[in-house]
């Protein structure tokens, strides 16, 4: 099984650092502003569901399909949230393939399981937190194509996710059950490796 070696990123605004369960006190914290800020995600507002949130997260980064982040807003040094890398996906490749690459290196993945506290929501935290996740799947990973999904009656994701420079692939029906209990259709998104440099540029010029 092969497993993603957990990365620190940082800038100007924001890091992103390994998730654990000594995050969880300050989590809950980040989630308890507000509640209404999160209809839409499977935010933990307990102390209890937040252990069991993260305590799944690692679980998942120990079978090798997960990397677990906290998200600290660095302005003032404290921890509004969290995201991941999801669904690490290595592909099997045949020999003769012009596309093969390095065997520790993933082909795809996600980019989700992401809130922020209501105070670091449209602020600079979420662009250049996926500038940096985005950055390092690209181009340390070189991964072929990132992927994104949300509840499709979540407009605000919707339209934030597009405002990367993803592409609209579609709606997958009932893929889900959904936050509040109903049946969820998934808003689908993804950038490949080619579209990444124009991106890029894009979120750069949204920072500055």
């Amino acid at each position: 099984m092969r497993k993603i070696t957990p990365v620190v990123l940082e800038g100007r605004y924001v890091r992103l650092e390994p998730l654990t369960i000594e995050h969880v006190p300050a989590l809950v914290q980040a989630a308890g502003a507000d509640r209404r800020a999160f209809r839409f995600t499977s935010t933990p507002g307990t102390l209890e569901g937040m252990r069991v949130y993260v305590a799944n997260a690692l679980a998942e980064q120990g079978a090798g399909t997960r990397l677990p982040l906290a998200t600290l807003d660095r302005t003032k040094d404290e921890v509004v949230g969290c995201t991941s890398f999801l669904d690490i996906q290595f592909w099997k490749w045949p020999a003769s393939s012009r596309h093969q690459r390095g065997e520790d290196l993933p082909d795809v993945v996600e980019i989700g399981a992401t809130w922020l506290s209501p105070a670091a929501q449209r602020t600079g935290i979420n662009t250049e937190a996926k500038l940096l996740m985005l950055g390092h799947a690209f181009e340390t990973w070189r991964v072929h194509r990132v992927s994104l999904k949300t509840d499709s009656r979540n407009q605000q994701s919707r339209d934030a996710i597009l405002r990367l420079g993803t592409r609209f692939d579609g709606i997958l029906r009932a893929e889900r059950v959904a936050a509040d209990g109903e049946i969820r259709d998934s808003a689908y998104y993804s950038m490949l490796d080619t579209e990444w440099p124009v991106a890029r540029e894009r979120l750069r010029a949204r920072l500055r």
